[in-house]
C-alpha cells in the first residue's frame, strides 16, 4: 500500500499519447497520460474506459457530438462507442481501464502502445 502523488508521477515523463501505469486494482489499471494534438478514431469492443482530466481541456469527439472536459471532470466511454480524443494544448489525464485495454482499441497506428511502463 503506497501513496501515489499524481503531480510527482506526471513530472517523470513528457511524451504525449503514451500512458503510464501508476496503480492496479481488481484487474484495472490506473494510468496517467499527457495528451496533445489529435488521436485516432477507435473503439474498445470489450472495455469501458474512463478519462479524468487533471489539467487542461480535452475534447472527446463522437460521430454525432463532441464532449468538452475541463479539470476535475470525467467521462466514461462505454465499450463499442467510437471516439477520438483531441487536445489543442497539453492535457494531463488519469485513465481507469481493464488491464487488457490497448490505447488504440481496434485501430492499429503509430499511437498504439501495448507494453506500458509502470511508474
Amino acid at each position: 500500500m503506497n501513496k501515489v502523488n499524481i503531480n510527482q508521477k506526471l513530472a517523470l515523463f513528457e511524451e504525449h499519447w503514451n500512458p503510464k501505469i501508476v496503480g492496479e486494482l481488481n484487474g484495472q489499471h490506473v494510468k496517467l497520460a499527457k495528451l496533445k494534438g489529435e488521436f485516432v478514431w477507435h473503439t474498445h469492443d470489450k472495455e469501458d474506459e474512463l478519462f479524468y482530466v487533471i489539467s487542461g481541456n480535452l475534447k472527446i469527439e463522437f460521430k454525432d457530438h463532441t464532449v468538452n472536459l475541463g479539470p476535475n471532470e470525467f467521462i466514461i466511454i462505454p465499450r463499442g462507442v467510437e471516439h477520438k480524443p483531441v487536445a489543442k494544448d497539453e492535457v494531463s489525464v488519469m485513465l481507469f481501464e481493464p488491464a487488457s485495454t490497448v490505447n488504440t482499441g481496434n485501430t492499429k497506428s503509430n499511437f498504439t502502445k501495448e507494453d506500458l511502463e509502470t511508474l
